[in-house]
């Protein structure tokens, strides 16, 4: 899942986007794996996810590691495909190419992604 905005995430976005994780996932239990994100480590965001903790855990990337992170990959397969030479004319037109390629995505590359950053998963 992913959410884009028009400016930078703020702590109350961040929240806004995990509460929806949280109606998606109907009493899943989610582990994020976080990036140090200044919106993710925010006060606000921090007091929310203490409450959270019945469904939802943390994992902290080191502070500077886009090679650790899967999410810099699938960005980076994003740039150099869908959005590659991408007429763009406002940010809604960004947003319409994005999905594009985020549902091109398919589980078996979004797996790729999580291997090669080192991540095992059952």
């Amino acid at each position: 899942m992913f959410r884009t905005l028009e400016g930078n995430f703020k702590a109350k976005d961040v929240i806004a986007f995990l509460q929806a994780l949280k109606r998606h996932f109907r009493g899943k239990k989610l582990i994020l794996v976080w990036d140090r994100l200044p919106a993710h480590k925010a006060k606000l965001t921090t007091q929310y996810l203490v409450a959270q903790r019945s469904w939802l855990s943390m994992e902290w990337l080191p502070a500077y590691a886009p090679d650790l992170n899967p999410v810099e990959l699938v960005w980076g397969h994003s740039k150099g495909t869908t959005l590659a030479n991408q007429a763009i004319e406002d940010l809604d037109d960004v947003a319409d190419a994005l999905r594009r390629g985020l549902r091109s995505v398919t589980a078996r590359l979004g797996f790729s992604f999580l291997r090669h950053a080192g991540l095992s998963f059952g």
